[in-house]
C-alpha cells in the first residue's frame, strides 16, 4: 500500500490519500508511474467559460504523468465525486495520459460572492510532486437589451466628414459591433474611405452620395444579437451656378435695348436637400442697337464720249451714305447705257478698212431729250406731293397715339435682380425691434384696425434691443422657381378635376375630423365680439388686430332711431364644415347684425384674405350662411351682381351689404398656379431652470387675425418673437411643405434627434382655414455659459418658393413676453369716423349725382377713384356717389390722407373745365388738400 499526504483535501479525515485500494475505490492510480523521474505535465489546462442561460459548463485537464488530478475552485478542492476521470494511452508518445472533466452549473456561479470571478485550475500528482494548471473563469453570460449611445442621424455636405458614434450594450462577454448599410454589412476592408474603429464608431471620411442611407449598429456576443435605432444619413448637395451664358443680341432693333444673360443652378444641381444657388440666375444691361442705314446713290457721272457703237455710259456709286448695319444696299444699276442719237441715226456700213461712222441727226437728238427730261422732273413732283399728302394724313389719324412706349426696364439699366423687397417699419411685435433684417417679399400690417386714443400707444410693447447684426434674409428668386421643374400636363381647364382626384378627398377627411393638424395647440375659440350703437350720422366697427372692419355710412338710420349692431369672427372648424371639397375660406367668417337690421343704403365691411387673386388661377366667392347652416354664394368677386359689390384688393376684401348675416370669402383654385399666402413666424422660449430651448416656427394664412391666434398662444406661453414674419407663396401644387433648421453651433447647443427637418402635408397647409399650424425645434445647451443662439429656418414648399428665417438672439431664462396694449376703443360714431368731412361729403354726392349732358357724373367719380366696374350695383342706389364714397373710405381706412380723392377731383374739374361744375369741385379740391 503506498500513501500519499494530500495537504488540505476537503472532506478528509487524515492528511494521508490511498492510491492503491482503500477506501477511494475508483481513483486510484497504477502502481507504476508512467514516467520516472519527472513532475506532471498538462497537455491541457481549463479555459475560461461563460455560462449560457441555465447550461453547465464542462472543465477539462489533461496531464502526462499524472498519478491523479483534482479540481480546486475558490481555493476549496471540488469533491472527488464529482470528477469524471478517464485513463488513456498516447499512440505517439505510448505514455498514460491521465485526462479529469468536472461539471460547473449557474447556480454554483450565483452562489459565490468573493473578490473575483469564479475560477477553478487543476493539480495533478507524480511520484515527484504536484503541478497546478492556469486559473480559468466562470461567468454568467449576458447581453443588455439598451444601447448606452445609439447613432444618430445626420445631414452632411458632399465630400464632409461623417462620424456615427456607437456604444453597445453592457455584456459578458463584451460585444462585438458591426454596422450595417440598408441592412448590408459594412466594411473597412472592402473601401478604404470607411474605417470602423475599435471604439465601434463608424467614420466616413469623404462623403459620397452613394453613402446616404439608413445605418444600423449590431452588438452580439455568445448569448444575443442587439440592434441600434436606425440613423439616417443624407448627403446633400449644395447647389453651385453654371457659367454666364454669352450676352443676347440687343432685343431692339435699332435704337436703346435690353441685353441679357443667364446662368442655371446646376454646377452642381442641388440634390438631397441642399440649399438652391444665391444671387440673380438673369443679368440685364442697357443696349444702344446701331440703326440701319440704307445705301444711297450719288450723283451720276457725265456722259462718256460717243462710242462706235453709237453708244455712251455713265456710272455711280452707292455711297451716299454707304450702307451699314444691315442697312439696304441702293436698288438699281450702277451704269448707264444709251444710244448717242436716240435711235434716229444708225452705224453706217464699213468704209476703208475697219472703220465705222455715225451720222449725227443734232436737232432730233435734242428735241427727244427735252421731252425726257420735263416728262421725268413731273413725275418726280407728282410722287412727292402723294407721298406728303399721305404722310399727314396718316399723323393726323394716328395723332392721339402719338407717344411711344417703350419697356422702362430697359431705361434702368445695370444688372437687375428677381428679389423685388419692400421698406417695412420697426415691428413692435419682435424682440429686436431696432434690428433691421431684410424682409423679402413679405406683407405686415403695421397699422392694426384699432383705434387709437390720444396716448398713441403701439400696439406691442418692444424688448430692449440688444444689438446684433442680423444677416440679411433670401427668398429663392424667380429663376430658382423656374427651376422647380414642374410641368402640367393637362390644360388648365381641366385642373380642377386632377386636382379633386390629389386632395379634395383628403380635404373632405379633414374637414371630417380625421386628419389632424401637425402641432395643435390650444388658443381660445370663443367668438370675437365688438358692439357700438350707431344713429343717423353712422359710424364704425372694428374688431381690433384682425383686419376685419364694417363702416355704417351716415344717413343709413333713419333720424330719431339707432341700432345696436355687432359684428363676430367665428373662430374654430364650425366655420368650414359645411363647405365643398376643393374651397377654402380666405378670410375670417364675419357676422354682423342684428338680423332685423334695416338700413336706407348699404354698409361696407373689410376681410382682410390670404390670396394671391388672379382670375385665371382662382375663383372666388362670396357665400353667406343659411339658417340651415348651410353655405350658399352670393356672388363671385369676377362676376357683376346687383345685390351686393365686392372689391378685391391685394390683401383685403371689401364689400357692400344690404342684408345681415355671415359671410365668408372662399376660394376655388382652378390651376396649379394658384397661390394662398402663408405668414412665417419664429418664437423662442427658455425653460425655466433647465439647458432647454424651444423653437416654434409658424405657419398661418397671412391675414392678421390667423395671425393673432398665433400672438394669443405664445403670450401665454412666454414666448419671444426672434425674427421679423415673412411671406410664403404656397402654390396649389399638392407638394408639401418642409420646415428644417440650419446651421446650430453644435459645438455650443444640441438637438434632439431626427427633429432637424420636419414637414406639413399639402392638405394641412391648404385647408388650414385660418387656425395656425407649428412645428417646435427642442434644442439644449452643453453649458450654462451659453448666451446666444444663432441659426437659420428654412421654410420651403417642394418644387416652390422658400423662405429663410434668421435667428439671432440672447438667450435667458426668464424674459418677458412683448405686451399687448388693449384696444379700448372698437367703435366710433359720428363724423369722427370718416376721413371725408360731412360738408365735403353732401357737396360731392350734390354734384355728381345730377345728371348733365355727358350723362351721370358719378360713373365719371367711380373711374377716376378706379371703381367702375360692377355700375349696375350703384345705379340701383337712391345716392350712388354716397356709396362710392363709403366704399372709398372703407378702401382708405388705413391711410391718413385724401390725397387720392382730391387727386380724382382735380381731373375731373379739368375735364368740365369750362362749367360752373368745376368751380364747385376745385374748391372741393382746395379744401380736401388743406385736411390732408
Amino acid at each position: 500500500v503506498i500513501l500519499r499526504r494530500i495537504p488540505g483535501m476537503a472532506g478528509a479525515q487524515t492528511s494521508w490519500f490511498c492510491v492503491i485500494g482503500g477506501a477511494t475505490g475508483d481513483a486510484q492510480p497504477d502502481a507504476v508511474p508512467s514516467v520516472q523521474g519527472t513532475l506532471p505535465h498538462f497537455i491541457q489546462e481549463p479555459e475560461d467559460a461563460y455560462i449560457v442561460k441555465s447550461n453547465p459548463i464542462k472543465l477539462r485537464c489533461r496531464a502526462v504523468p499524472a498519478l491523479q488530478i483534482f479540481f480546486k475552485c475558490n481555493g476549496e478542492w471540488v469533491h472527488q465525486n464529482e470528477h469524471f476521470s478517464h485513463e488513456y494511452k498516447d499512440l505517439n508518445t505510448g505514455l498514460k495520459v491521465r485526462e479529469v472533466m468536472i461539471n460547473v452549473s449557474r447556480q454554483q456561479v450565483e452562489d459565490f460572492h468573493g473578490p473575483e470571478d469564479y475560477w477553478c485550475l487543476c493539480v495533478a500528482w507524480s511520484h515527484l510532486g504536484t503541478s497546478k494548471s492556469r486559473k480559468a473563469t466562470v461567468r454568467i453570460a449576458y447581453l443588455r437589451k439598451n444601447f448606452e449611445q445609439d447613432p444618430q442621424g445626420k445631414e452632411v455636405p458632399i465630400n464632409g466628414m461623417i462620424v456615427l458614434h456607437c456604444r453597445p450594450p453592457e455584456g459578458v462577454p463584451a460585444a462585438e459591433v458591426e454596422w450595417l448599410k440598408n441592412e448590408e454589412l459594412v466594411s473597412s476592408l472592402t473601401d478604404d474611405n470607411i474605417d470602423t474603429r475599435a471604439d465601434h464608431n463608424l467614420i466616413i471620411n469623404e462623403a459620397r452620395l452613394s453613402d446616404s442611407g439608413n445605418y444600423t449598429c449590431l452588438a452580439s456576443n455568445i448569448v444575443a444579437k442587439r440592434r441600434s435605432a436606425t440613423a439616417t444619413v443624407i448627403v446633400f448637395v449644395n447647389g453651385g451656378w453654371s457659367l454666364w451664358t454669352e450676352w443676347s443680341a440687343c432685343n431692339a432693333p435699332c435704337g436703346r435695348g435690353v441685353q441679357k444673360r443667364s446662368r442655371t443652378c446646376t454646377n452642381p444641381a442641388p440634390l438631397n436637400g441642399g440649399a438652391f444657388c444665391e444671387g440673380m440666375s438673369v443679368q440685364k444691361i442697357t443696349c444702344n442697337a446701331p440703326c440701319p442705314i440704307d445705301g444711297g446713290w450719288n450723283e451720276w457721272s457725265q456722259w462718256t464720249v460717243c462710242s462706235s457703237q453709237c453708244e455712251r455710259q455713265r456710272t455711280r456709286e452707292c455711297n451716299s451714305p454707304i450702307p451699314r448695319h444691315r442697312g439696304k444696299m441702293c436698288e438699281g444699276n450702277s451704269e448707264a447705257t444709251e444710244n448717242c442719237t436716240d435711235g434716229l441715226c444708225t452705224q453706217s456700213k464699213r468704209i476703208e478698212g475697219s472703220h465705222f461712222l455715225c451720222v449725227s441727226c443734232v436737232s432730233g437728238m435734242e428735241s427727244s431729250n427735252d421731252v425726257a427730261l420735263y416728262s421725268g422732273l413731273g413725275a418726280g413732283i407728282i410722287t412727292v406731293a402723294i407721298l406728303v399728302v399721305a404722310v399727314m394724313l396718316y399723323r393726323k389719324n394716328h395723332s392721339e397715339y402719338g407717344v411711344d412706349v417703350i419697356d422702362s426696364s430697359a431705361l434702368t439699366g445695370g444688372f437687375q435682380s428677381f428679389n423685388f423687397k419692400n421698406t417695412r417699419q420697426g415691428n413692435p411685435l419682435l424682440l429686436n425691434s431696432s434690428m433691421q433684417p431684410d424682409l423679402t417679399v413679405g406683407r405686415t400690417y403695421s397699422t392694426p384696425l384699432c383705434f387709437q386714443d390720444s396716448t398713441d400707444k403701439e400696439l406691442f410693447d418692444p424688448l430692449p434691443d440688444i444689438k446684433v447684426k442680423v444677416q440679411s434674409s433670401f427668398m429663392v428668386s424667380l429663376g430658382v422657381a423656374e427651376r422647380a421643374e414642374f410641368h402640367a400636363k393637362a390644360p388648365a381647364e381641366t385642373f380642377p378635376r386632377d386636382l379633386s382626384r390629389d386632395y379634395c378627398s383628403t380635404m373632405d377627411r379633414r374637414k371630417k375630423g380625421l386628419l389632424t393638424l401637425n402641432g395643435p395647440f390650444s388658443s381660445c375659440k370663443e367668438p370675437l365680439r365688438t358692439t357700438g350703437v350707431f344713429g343717423h350720422h353712422g359710424g364704425r366697427l372694428v374688431v381690433p388686430n384682425t383686419g376685419v372692419s364694417l363702416l355704417v355710412p351716415h344717413g343709413s338710420v333713419a333720424e330719431n332711431m339707432s341700432w345696436e349692431m355687432y359684428m363676430v369672427i367665428n373662430q374654430g372648424e364650425a366655420s368650414v364644415q359645411t363647405l365643398d371639397s376643393c374651397e377654402i375660406l380666405l378670410g375670417p367668417e364675419v357676422t354682423y347684425g342684428p338680423p332685423g337690421l334695416d338700413l336706407f343704403c348699404p354698409v361696407a365691411m373689410t376681410i382682410a384674405h390670404c390670396a394671391e387673386v388672379d382670375a385665371e388661377n382662382w375663383n372666388i366667392q362670396l357665400k353667406r350662411r343659411t339658417q340651415d347652416s348651410k353655405w350658399e354664394e352670393v356672388m363671385s368677386v369676377e362676376e357683376e351682381s346687383t345685390s351686393c359689390y365686392c372689391l378685391m384688393d391685394s390683401t383685403s376684401c371689401h364689400l357692400l351689404l344690404d342684408q345681415p348675416g355671415s359671410y365668408a370669402l372662399v376660394g376655388e383654385p382652378l390651376t396649379q398656379a394658384a397661390i394662398k399666402r402663408l405668414k412665417l413666424a419664429v418664437f423662442g422660449t427658455m425653460e425655466v431652470g433647465s439647458m432647454s430651448y424651444t423653437l416654434r416656427v409658424y405657419c398661418v394664412d397671412d391675414t392678421p387675425h390667423a395671425f393673432q391666434g398665433v400672438v394669443a398662444a405664445e403670450k401665454t406661453r412666454g414666448g419671444q418673437l426672434l425674427e421679423e414674419p415673412k411671406m410664403l407663396p404656397f402654390r396649389a401644387n399638392t407638394f408639401s411643405l418642409q420646415v428644417s433648421i440650419q446651421d446650430v453651433p453644435q459645438f455650443l447647443w444640441s438637438i434632439k434627434p431626427f427633429t432637424t427637418c420636419q414637414e406639413f402635408s399639402f392638405p394641412q397647409v391648404w385647408c388650414s382655414n385660418q387656425q395656425p399650424l407649428y412645428c417646435a425645434f427642442s434644442l439644449e445647451r452643453y453649458s450654462p455659459v451659453t448666451a446666444q443662439l444663432s441659426c437659420k429656418i428654412s421654410v420651403r414648399q417642394v418644387k416652390g418658393h422658400e423662405q429663410i428665417l434668421q435667428v439671432y438672439t440672447a438667450v435667458a431664462e426668464s424674459v418677458p413676453f412683448f405686451m399687448q396694449t388693449d384696444c379700448t376703443i372698437t367703435s366710433q360714431t359720428g363724423p369722427k369716423a370718416f376721413k371725408i368731412p360731412l360738408s365735403i361729403r353732401q357737396r360731392i354726392c350734390a354734384t355728381f349725382d345730377t345728371a348733365n349732358a355727358k350723362g351721370k357724373d358719378w360713373q365719371l367719380l367711380a373711374q377716376k377713384l378706379h371703381l367702375d366696374r360692377n355700375l349696375g350695383y350703384f345705379a340701383k342706389q337712391r345716392s350712388p356717389s354716397a356709396v362710392i364714397l363709403s366704399l372709398w373710405e372703407a378702401r382708405h381706412q388705413d391711410t391718413s390722407d385724401l390725397d387720392s380723392l382730391a387727386s380724382a377731383l382735380e381731373e375731373i374739374g379739368k375735364i368740365h373745365s369750362k362749367t360752373s361744375f368745376s368751380f364747385l369741385l376745385m374748391s372741393t379740391v382746395i379744401f380736401l388738400m388743406g385736411s390732408s
